[in-house]
């Protein structure tokens, strides 16, 4: 810790530049080429171009057969940033409000000590990821390759959790984030005059009947210890007061951490749209789009997290089984495919601490060194450990 942090200025320094130009999901083309140089100038083998704008940093130490992946994601959001700060968005309509910024530098900082003073033995895979932010950029890199280019035994990432305390570091074996699922529901009704309601066909009052229906189907058909939701989001219809609309538009989303839960909760979406349709003499039309899995934790990789933060930074500062959450992310499909786990660290009550996609949402920068110093801790014990088992 106490070597890292000689090296906050310039951690704080890149996560501020990062924040300051924010980019979409495979549009972070200045991140990559930061990230990009960075490594090569730290003695990193650099990958560029999986997923358009995705970084692999390789690093090799030893003769040790183990390859250890670490993710940081490096997209925006297309949110206008409300907060003045120095180093804000330059950029109207984008901002970093999720702290994929942080993640990024927090890698970075932690390649940089690596890379210098690493004590190691084995492969290090550092995967800079673009498109986190509903664009899937996990699984596009992995249908690009990934993991046949960059075998790892073992992957792991780490996010910010706003509203809880400034550098705590909570685990979590099994479901640990929901999968999301997303629906667009269209009323096809007749339109017609608002004063003489009898000669339409009303969409919008079946869409007022669905969003209460909906409700219906956490309460009355999920299992109440597996946490799930439905949200409609939106509901457009007409722009007249004296015109009773053609069609109503609903969108919405699922989520759940069962993935028998999940199949329920689409299939009931689907049979309560349609039942109350026609139940109102309307059409429904549905369309889904698949969005995240449910994201689950490796028993032994988690254990290992634990256990490495837990050896540095103590029990005060550790927790090994926080909540799940019900947000989504797409580490879930890495961990499909390799063992590994993701984790949180606590983003405090600082100014800038609200919730993750809200307008005045900025990632602590106290956090930066606490990060990168779990990141050297794990890779150090990840690929240490296993060398002296074979030994």
């Amino acid at each position: 810790m106490r070597e890292l942090g000689r090296r906050a200025d310039d951690i704080r320094a890149w996560r501020r530049g990062i924040h300051h130009y924010p980019e979409l999901a495979f549009d972070e083309h200045k991140t990559s080429a930061l990230v990009a140089q960075l490594l090569e100038q730290w003695g990193y083998e650099v990958h560029r171009g999986l997923a358009a704008t995705g970084v692999v940093g390789v690093l090799r130490r030893g003769t040790g057969p183990r390859r250890l992946g670490l993710r940081a994601d490096m997209d925006a959001l297309p949110i206008q940033e409300l907060v003045g700060r120095p180093y804000g968005s330059c950029r109207p309509g984008l901002m970093h409000a999720c702290g994929h910024d942080g993640h990024t530098a927090m890698l970075l900082g932690a390649a940089h000590f690596l890379a210098e003073q690493g004590e190691f033995d084995g492969t290090l895979h550092l995967i800079f990821q673009p498109g986190e932010e509903g664009a899937g950029g996990a699984k596009r890199m992995m249908d690009e390759g990934l993991f046949e280019r960059f075998p790892c035994d073992s992957i792991f990432a780490m996010h910010n959790a706003p509203l809880h305390r400034q550098g705590e570091l909570q685990f979590r074996e099994g479901p640990t984030m929901a999968s999301a699922d997303y629906a667009t529901v269209t009323l096809h009704g007749v339109g017609g005059h608002g004063g003489m309601p009898h000669l339409a066909t009303d969409p919008l009052v079946a869409a007022a009947a669905l969003v209460t229906a909906l409700q219906t189907v956490v309460s009355r058909n999920c299992d109440p210890q597996i946490a799930s939701t439905v949200t409609v989001a939106t509901l457009h219809a007409g722009d007249s007061n004296i015109v009773i609309p053609n069609q109503a538009v609903m969108q919405l989303s699922v989520r759940a951490l069962d993935q028998a839960q999940r199949d329920l909760m689409v299939r009931r979406v689907e049979e309560l749209a349609m039942a109350q349709a026609r139940s109102f003499g309307v059409r429904a039309e549905i369309e889904w789009r698949q969005g995240y899995p449910v994201l689950v934790n490796w028993p032994e990789p988690t254990r290992l997290a634990y256990q490495s933060a837990l050896a540095r930074f103590g029990a005060e500062r550790c927790v090994p089984q926080t909540p799940a959450v019900t947000a989504s992310e797409d580490f879930a499909f890495m961990l499909e495919k390799v063992p590994g786990a993701y984790f949180f660290i606590g983003n405090g009550d600082a100014p800038g601490s609200c919730v993750v996609h809200h307008p005045g949402y900025d990632f602590n920068d106290d956090n930066l060194v606490i990060g990168a110093a779990m990141w050297v801790g794990l890779a150090e014990d990840f690929l240490v450990r296993d060398t002296q088992a074979q030994g």
